[in-house]
């Protein structure tokens, strides 16, 4: 565990806090006021991120740490999207997947900024990790919906979709910023390696993320009115590929690859 002693370490900690707060008080029955505290750690985290910014001056998207960063600052709109538009509630998963994704930028990852090596700069570098990590954060929330879907007893509340509805909607949405993803790499690969695909261990296991959706999408289509159940199992799957691929791919020796930058 590394305690950041910097600015850059304080903003990340008092986003945290309110995070963890906008999530004490939400399952406390203060929806209102963890709202609000959402919000406020919202902002932070925005402010946390823009000091990322200007302290390396290129896109913080480079490596673990300036990925967690991201994923903290997305995690709120996606959130307002899904509730205001989307009518799906459990917002106090988004308040919780807010505080886990900022953990390991607080604690875990180094901080030290890095230079940009040639490969990352490219024009694809920011809108290929940026869609994916969009798509990532809508597949958390989709697997909080699942597990609600799998251990949760279906209420009469109709204010919000069901979950298992709510579960596909939110793949249905991730979905495509998945494959955009894989098509933004692939390009972002040929003008970098000369090819579009290199059967790297990162480009691999992001593949096999995409197929368990597949798999999940058919297996709806054919089966899901029957086995409904099964439906969350799928998008709990995919979620656990995600993992794999952010953590396990960048991290483990047993992959090492075009991608080992990400560490």
């Amino acid at each position: 565990m590394e305690i950041k002693y910097t600015i850059q370490g304080l903003l990340i900690y008092i986003t945290i806090a309110a995070y963890l707060l906008a999530f004490v008080a939400t399952v406390a029955g203060r929806a209102r006021t963890g709202r609000v505290v959402f919000f406020a750690g919202f902002l932070l985290a925005i402010l946390a991120y823009a000091y990322r910014w200007y302290h390396v001056q290129h896109v913080p998207l480079q490596n673990l740490f300036e990925i967690f960063l991201f994923l903290g600052v997305v995690c709120y709109p996606i959130s307002w999207f899904c509730r205001g538009v989307m009518r799906i509630g459990g917002q106090w998963a988004d308040m919780l997947i807010g505080t886990i994704v900022l953990f390991p930028a607080g604690f875990v990852f180094n901080a030290q900024p890095m230079q940009l090596p040639p490969a990352l700069q490219s024009w694809l570098f920011a809108p290929h990790v940026a869609v994916y990590m969009l798509a990532y954060i809508f597949m958390f929330k989709a697997m909080f919906q699942a597990f609600e879907q799998l251990t949760v007893t279906p209420n009469a509340q109709r204010t919000w979709l069901p979950t298992e509805q709510a579960t596909y909607e939110l793949v249905a949405i991730g979905f495509p910023l998945l494959t955009l993803g894989l098509i933004l790499g692939s390009w972002w690969g040929k003008l970098a390696w000369g090819d579009y695909w290199g059967w790297d261990p990162k480009e691999l296991w992001s593949l096999a993320s995409w197929l368990v959706y597949v798999g999940y999408f058919h297996w709806r289509y054919m089966f899901g009115k029957i086995h409904s159940r099964v439906n969350s199992i799928w998008a709990i799957a995919g979620t656990a590929a995600i993992i794999i691929t952010v953590l396990w791919v960048n991290l483990s020796r047993l992959f090492p690859g075009l991608h080992s930058y990400a560490t």
